[in-house]
């Protein structure tokens, strides 16, 4: 009888001592900070030139693209698509209206 006692009481310490271990294991992962991301390098792009007498009416951006609505000094419009990673123009679409 007396070793079920040892037994029970060792096991119960076990009980106790796992938990505690437990709840602490618990609070350093929700503790502990993620590493802060590098700071991204800065963004440069080169300058986009839009017609004389130009004004953006609108931009739409894709996942790679941007494209931007242009009320030309004639009263035309134009789309004008930029690649968005390299900030390249790589073409207009003229808009006119159908007769």
């Amino acid at each position: 009888m007396r070793a079920l006692k040892i037994a029970v009481i060792v096991m119960g310490l076990m009980l106790v001592v796992g938990t505690v271990v437990l709840i602490g294991a618990i609070a350093a992962r929700v503790s502990h900070n993620p590493p802060v991301p590098a700071t991204p390098p800065a963004f440069v792009a080169h300058p986009i030139d839009l017609p004389s007498g130009a004004r953006i009416e609108a931009m739409t951006a894709g996942p790679d693209r941007l494209i931007i609505d242009l009320l030309l000094a004639d009263g035309t419009r134009q789309l004008l698509i930029l690649d968005l990673a390299t900030g390249e123009r790589l073409g207009t679409i003229p808009l006119r209206i159908a007769p």
